[in-house]
């Protein structure tokens, strides 16, 4: 049985050895796909801007001779921005913010940019880029692939769209009281931090459960409020009344289930399995008790039947000669040998010398 739990471990510790290592490699394909990913966006938009260069030398340079960019075949499609711009790169998890401040519907203030000073309300929040995309901020035309213009029903080539903007380059615009007027009024907010209470939010809610406030003055910046989402019931849905019904009455007589439900859960030959039909337990327990038994049985021989055989004749004979306090009892020939070990050791005993006169006289 030991080796059956044995094998379960193992199998369970190589699994999450595999898990582990599987886990480590998607990590790395992630961060290797978000730095080519970085470099791919920094290389259109570095292209783009070392063309408007280039052609606005170009135009000073030439002066009435510079060529007509806004004809020909970029008549309609001149000063568009490509699509893929508009998606930039997620940031890796370790330069993620840990609480996002912003959310959809917030005021906010650009305070960077060429909209600097303009206010208007938050359409998207993208936590993985860490960037907004505020109604009617930092637009520009954006060029429309002419496979999605059937799909979207668009005739033109170009159409004015929201560009994101960096969460670093927003502040939350709120209303506070002016404590000299005593009139509420819109103020910027330049720093805030996340903390407690947490709210419970529904299934529905996007918003986090922390609570926003304003540094220095701890003065709560209220979420914006969301619409619960109409839910009607389908010819195909339950009913709630069908569900709450009680269709089953629970006994001491019957389990609720048959013992094999278990097996149709997980299998029942897996290796991870720690649970077991009380048969092939108590087979393995059977194998256990077998290999005991022949640690203690050794092989039987005529040479190792003597042997035992003078083990058993020695421990009698040490049994006989103890008295009745279980001490043991000289022989003669040992109080013999005693006796005259003692004689020989007095007749080698030398008389000590007398001491000397001059010591004796002193």
């Amino acid at each position: 049985m030991q080796r059956v739990i044995q094998r379960t471990a193992s199998a369970r510790k190589q699994a999450l050895k595999r898990t582990n290592k599987a886990h480590e490699r998607q990590e790395l394909l992630e961060r290797v796909g978000i730095r080519r990913a970085r470099k791919d966006f920094g290389g259109a938009l570095s292209s783009q801007f070392q063309e408007a260069r280039k052609n606005r030398w170009e135009d000073w340079e030439k002066g009435p001779l510079a060529p007509m960019r806004d004809s020909g075949l970029q008549r309609t499609t001149y000063g568009g921005q490509d699509a893929s711009v508009l998606h930039p790169p997620r940031l890796p998890k370790h330069e993620q913010r840990r609480h996002v401040l912003f959310a959809e519907g917030d005021r906010v203030c650009v305070v960077r940019g060429r909209d600097q000073g303009k206010i208007n309300v938050i359409q998207q929040v993208n936590r993985d880029s860490e960037t907004v995309l505020i109604k009617g901020i930092n637009m520009a035309d954006v060029v429309i692939p002419e496979w999605a213009k059937d799909r979207m029903g668009h005739t033109g080539d170009t159409q004015p769209q929201s560009f994101p903007v960096s969460f670093d380059d927003i502040r939350h615009v709120i209303p506070l009281e002016d404590t000299k007027t005593g009139k509420m009024q819109n103020v910027i907010v330049q720093h805030a931090y996340a903390a407690g209470p947490y709210t419970e939010r529904s299934e529905h809610s996007k918003l986090p459960r922390f609570t926003r406030y304003v540094s220095g003055l701890d003065v709560e910046i209220p979420w914006p409020l969301e619409e619960e989402p109409v839910i009607t019931d389908g010819e195909m849905d339950t009913t709630r009344m069908a569900v709450e019904a009680s269709t089953f009455t629970p006994t001491l007589v019957q389990p609720p289930m048959p013992s094999t439900v278990i097996d149709e859960l997980r299998n029942k030959y897996s290796r991870f399995r720690t649970r077991h039909d009380p048969e092939y337990l108590k087979e393995k327990m059977k194998e256990d008790y077998r290999k005991e038994y022949r640690k203690t049985v050794s092989m039987m021989t005529p040479q190792t039947d003597a042997k035992n055989l003078k083990i058993a004749q020695l421990a009698e004979a040490r049994k006989a000669n103890l008295d009745a306090n279980g001490n043991g009892v000289l022989t003669l020939d040992a109080i013999n040998f005693i006796n005259n070990h003692i004689q020989n050791e007095s007749r080698l005993k030398k008389p000590k010398k007398s001491k000397s006169k001059s010591k004796q006289a002193a």
